[in-house]
């Protein structure tokens, strides 16, 4: 049996947002993908890639205020997640570039336009740059994974096996915490709620290709502009930001990485206006 809408298990305010765009639904094969839209038709796009085990409410605050300054926001449920539905067989990342860029094509209606995409989603973002290099003119990374450094233990709790709500939103509070969110005060019940629905509908359970170094032998083939925005406290980068920061600075296209003070993996959701304002501004720099 397929499960109920993502709407139905997210609160009040979530809701509020998803009310005021428009969704778009694009077939590609057995792959569904459902794109929600916020802004004007003539504005220029913008288009948004949420992270792993997520939906376009990785963005959610992120969406109206990037609307506001002129842009058509577009963000979809990758397949697999959220409201969309992957083809069988597809299982990662590299099953997903040609029909999220099938989708981009008939969605944005434009070639040469802007990307952000936050950890999964920079990685997906770095392969269809590479893979279709008319599509995307800027690229903006995120938190992303598959950059060369060994994967981090983080002492993630398994939630599926629960039956008790409570029991359940206890280790999505513990698992935000270890992955996602630097400050202890930011995960409320809010929060919690978001990411529960969010795992609740994750179909990519057995993803690998993350611990790779895939995305770090894509990006010196780019031909787009690339920049970076990190959470200062990015659980998956402790120790290695130096690191982070001579790998993009060597690639020919890379232009700035931002940190974000007091932000964790999930940085434009914990530090919004900070991210907000860094896009913005790396986005006009091109």
């Amino acid at each position: 049996m397929s499960q109920p809408p993502l709407s139905h298990e997210l609160p009040a305010a979530a809701l509020r947002v998803l009310s005021r765009s428009r969704r778009i639904e694009t077939v590609h094969g057995e792959t569904r993908i459902a794109w929600r839209v916020w802004g004007e038709e003539k504005d220029e796009p913008l288009v948004l890639l949420h992270g792993g085990s997520g939906s376009w409410t990785h963005w959610l605050r992120n969406v109206e205020p990037l609307a506001a300054t002129g842009r058509r926001v577009i963000v979809p449920d990758l397949p697999g997640f959220g409201d969309s539905v992957a083809a069988r067989g597809v299982t990662d990342v590299d099953g997903m570039v040609e029909p999220v860029a099938a989708g981009l094509r008939e969605v944005v209606g434009t070639e040469g336009f802007d990307l952000a995409g936050f950890s999964f989603g920079g990685m997906l973002g770095g392969l269809i740059a590479a893979a279709r290099p008319a599509l995307i003119r800027h690229l903006v990374i995120a938190g992303a994974p598959a950059l060369g450094f060994r994967a981090k233990d983080l002492g993630l709790k398994e939630w599926r096996h629960l039956e008790d709500i409570e029991a359940r939103n206890a280790v999505h509070r513990h698992n935000l915490g270890v992955l996602l969110i630097h400050d202890p005060e930011n995960i409320d019940d809010f929060t919690v709620q978001l990411h529960a629905a969010n795992m609740a509908r994750d179909r990519m359970r057995r993803r690998r290709i993350a611990r790779t170094d895939i995305l770090a032998q894509t990006l010196p083939l780019l031909q787009c502009k690339v920049d970076g925005i990190w959470g200062e406290c990015d659980q998956l980068y402790v120790g290695l930001m130096g690191e982070l920061q001579a790998l993009l600075q060597r690639l020919p296209n890379f232009g700035e990485l931002v940190l974000v003070e007091g932000a964790g993996h999930w940085v434009q959701y914990e530090r919004p206006e900070t991210f907000n304002r860094a896009l913005a501004t790396l986005l006009a720099s091109h």
